[in-house]
């Protein structure tokens, strides 16, 4: 008979993922272990393994995670019924604020995927992509020519997710502007510059 899953699987699971990113993130993905991970999630060793056989399925799942509530979060908040430029500085406020206290799992995103698998890459690639092609279709409707002549949208749609995924570098709460200044301050730069772009 298959073992039931307890009530509360999911909890220590989002737990479980929540401690080992923060271990990853700190130690780096080589050197963490599953000891540790188990330590700061306050779990045996024997339970971390029921939830993750390895350390390469944890950084999959945090990114996995990471980037499925990304995308369903930019969804719900996706209003096509906007002008595109008010539409775009609501999908990079959602974006900046999904990224609230996800320093962690974003760190193992960037830094994580040389332990996927190809068909765990594929995965990751194609939620990337649903992501990417939100942002690029407003981004084409603010500038229809962006593609004209030369192939201009993607490379401008991907210098706004540079803006948007390096700002836990330099991005404190207590700093000089919030984050949903910051949002606005990299949606006005977008769309200034895209509009002149030819």
């Amino acid at each position: 008979m298959a073992r039931r899953r307890a009530v509360d699987f999911e909890e220590k699971q989002r737990s479980i993922l929540e401690s080992a990113a923060a271990v990853f993130a700190e130690m780096g993905m080589e050197k963490a272990s599953m000891a540790q991970i188990a330590a700061h999630s306050n779990v045996s060793k024997a339970l971390l393994y029921h939830y993750y056989p390895s350390k390469d399925a944890l950084i999959f799942d945090i990114i996995r995670t990471h980037l499925a509530e990304l995308d369903a979060a930019i969804e719900a908040a996706d209003r096509p019924d906007l002008a595109p430029e008010i539409r775009l500085r609501v999908l990079v406020r959602q974006v900046l604020e999904n990224y609230r206290d996800a320093d962690n799992q974003h760190k193992v995103q960037l830094n994580g995927t040389s332990a996927l698998s190809p068909e765990q890459m594929a995965e990751i690639h194609a939620i990337e992509r649903r992501i990417v092609k939100r942002f690029s279709a407003v981004i084409g409707d603010i500038n229809p020519d962006l593609n004209t002549g030369r192939p201009l949208l993607m490379p401008v749609t991907m210098s706004l997710f540079g803006m948007m995924n390096w700002v836990y570098m330099w991005f404190r709460p207590d700093g000089p502007i919030s984050r949903d200044e910051y949002a606005d301050l990299a949606t006005t730069l977008v769309l200034d510059g895209v509009k002149a772009v030819r």
